[in-house]
């Protein structure tokens, strides 16, 4: 099935205006079709060094293949980094050159050599697993209303969602293939194949570990920590690792796309705000295939079972959020808020101009006045840059609560508003 992603019209637009862009983001994500469909459709040559020959070859004199300039895509970029130093040396020779394209399935900043290659002449975009829009085809691109027209945002809606529906398409997550194997057990073993050659190949590729085997487990502990601060120390403990080890081999995960670090915001508001990141998985299919996690299981309300969801169903909102934020040009920062008095609140999303939307993700569809207690008190600290605060819930209404704050069914992020606009 063919989805139409909406970084394709954004990323050949900064084909245009900047002399070097990279999309990067985890394997299997669908880098490589945009990469394939951009260069077909504007008769660009396509240089894919996944495929050894290529690969080879550039890595043996990479100015050869840089000499004609841009127009110019590069899949896989990382395969052979000594490309961005013949990029850099043409650019250095022909400043006013754009439109070199390459893709990466590891962090830039993790590639040896690499890292200050091309500072200030590339632009960096993340591409993350599928949207539940861009998956339904709904077109729908919630957050921007949030900001721009929050008066379509927040209209008058009533969800039919119910719980089971949540937990399928979290389950199901937003990587292509798997969204397309239909069969439980069909999807749980490409889920298991992709995080093992993720681990044996990207990782390996990027560093010499000292404990490989040790990386599975790793993952597994950190799925269990999904949308909650990462504590390094007391994931070492439960490992039998050293603290400082533990704390690389994070990075090396979150380097080739298995884990996102999202940091802690606001310690410039309050210094009692802290600056310790949650962990989230990449994609919440992966996090409830590491947990084990399954409709039958959830059907039953083991508790144990129901907390961890709730902690996947807040990574899965998380993550839409943050994948939205990709398609908008003004975005400055985002983050979680956690104060040491623990109030907390799951995400905060900062604008350019200093304006700001909070998020929380409640399991529940009652909320409660110690739910949205935290959320009060970081809009009074931020006075009138609180631009709006939402509560997400698997309820069925969307309303305004009495505090002014907005309570929104989840799945409002991918579905468009029924009746009349």
């Amino acid at each position: 099935m063919k989805y139409e992603r909406r970084l394709l019209s954004i990323i050949a637009t900064m084909t245009q205006e900047e002399p070097v862009v990279l999309v990067e983001g985890p394997r299997t994500v669908g880098k490589s079709t945009l990469v394939k469909t951009l260069a077909k459709s504007t008769n660009v040559p396509l240089l894919d060094l996944d495929e050894p020959a290529v690969r080879a070859a550039v890595a043996a004199d990479p100015s050869s293949f840089i000499s004609g300039g841009p127009p110019l895509c590069i899949d896989e970029y990382q395969k052979a980094p000594v490309i961005l130093d013949a990029i850099k040396a043409f650019l250095n020779a022909h400043p006013s050159e754009k439109g070199f394209l390459l893709t990466g399935s590891a962090r830039h900043e993790s590639l040896p050599r690499t890292a200050q290659a091309l500072t200030g002449r590339l632009h960096r975009i993340q591409m993350y697993p599928l949207t539940q829009s861009e998956i339904d085809g709904s077109a729908e691109n919630f957050l921007e209303s949030v900001f721009d027209e929050p008066h379509r945002a927040f209209a008058p809606y009533s969800s039919t969602s119910i719980r089971s529906d949540y937990v399928t398409r979290c389950l199901r997550g937003g990587f292509p293939m798997a969204v397309e194997r239909t069969g439980t057990a069909q999807r749980n073993r490409w889920l298991d194949n992709y995080v093992r050659l993720t681990l044996e190949r990207d990782v390996t590729e990027l560093s010499k570990i000292r404990q490989a085997t040790v990386l599975p487990r790793l993952l597994a502990v950190l799925a269990g920590q999904t949308g909650q601060v990462l504590n390094v120390k007391n994931t070492a403990s439960k490992l039998a690792m050293d603290e400082k080890t533990a704390g690389s081999y994070v990075r090396l995960l979150e380097s080739v796309f298995l884990v996102y670090l999202l940091p802690g915001w606001g310690k410039t508001l309050s210094s009692r705000a802290t600056a310790h990141p949650k962990i989230h998985i990449i994609d919440s299919a992966v996090g409830a295939r590491l947990l084990r996690l399954t409709p039958e299981k959830l059907a039953k309300n083991d508790p144990t079972a129901l907390t961890e969801f709730g902690h996947v169903l807040e990574s899965f909102v998380v993550g839409e959020l943050i994948r939205q934020t990709t398609w908008l040009a003004n975005i400055s920062t985002v983050g979680h808020w956690r104060t040491v008095d623990n109030d907390e609140v799951d995400l905060v999303i900062e604008r350019d101009d200093g304006q700001v939307v909070a998020a929380e993700v409640k399991a529940g569809a009652i909320l409660s006045a110690s739910d949205i207690a935290p959320m009060l008190r970081l809009r009074e600290r931020l006075g009138h840059l609180f631009h709006e605060g939402i509560i997400f819930t698997t309820g069925n209404a969307a309303y305004t609560h009495p505090s002014g704050l907005r309570v929104v069914p989840i799945d409002r992020l991918w579905t468009r508003r029924r009746g009349p606009q």
